[in-house]
């Protein structure tokens, strides 16, 4: 048992340590379009990789059934490494925040955090630019003219994430000192801009 053990532990070393080489090959010598699609697809070639090289052992020290579980194990550990990562840090702005103060020598005024929220950080990471090639690359908009249409994926992704933002997210969830329920629908107080409407309407 405590060989098994032992052999989980190693596999699932060597399936990170061949996931770390094949991801910090594709981020700096192939193109990526979506960070969190192409994480993933770096932990299924990694896992080709390590199926390749410990199918050998396979038969002489474990079953096939403890070789499935392991390798169950390695996707869902890919998995978690992809949104948990590469993806959380890529577009995270709590993370942002953290770095823009360290780049501040670890001390920003509060009052200052929304000023840098609008003049640094949709600019700097280039929010509004990625926001937009991700929805593309996932097909949930299209771009017609000036124009930006949801499809008809787009159309059930947004009513999907209405639906449990509503249902599902915490009715009361600490904003700075009080607690809230506005995350569970931040457009209630929204209003229709007609200056964000498109002039040909006839896609909607």
């Amino acid at each position: 048992m405590q060989n098994k053990f032992l052999l989980l532990i190693f596999s699932l070393f060597s399936y990170f340590v061949i996931l770390l080489s094949v991801y910090f090959v594709h981020i700096n010598f192939f193109e990526v379009k979506v960070i969190l699609y192409s994480a993933i697809l770096d932990s299924f070639i990694a896992l080709f990789i390590f199926f390749a090289f410990s199918f050998f052992y396979k038969s002489i020290i474990i079953n096939s059934f403890e070789f499935i579980l392991i390798m169950i194990i390695c996707i869902l550990f890919g998995y978690s490494f992809s949104i948990s990562l590469p993806t959380v840090i890529d577009r995270s702005l709590s993370f942002y925040f953290l770095e823009k103060i360290e780049q501040h020598n670890g001390a920003i005024n509060k009052t200052s955090m929304k000023d840098i929220f609008i003049n640094d950080y949709i600019d700097e990471y280039k929010l509004i630019e990625i926001r937009i090639t991700e929805q593309l690359e996932s097909g949930t908009i299209q771009i017609d003219d000036s124009c930006i249409y949801l499809t008809r994926r787009g159309h059930m992704v947004a009513k999907f994430s209405n639906f449990f933002r509503k249902n599902f997210l915490a009715k009361n969830r600490l904003i700075l000192e009080e607690y809230s329920d506005h995350l569970t629908d931040p457009l209630r107080r929204s209003q229709i801009n007609n200056e964000y409407l498109c002039q040909n309407d006839d896609k909607k």
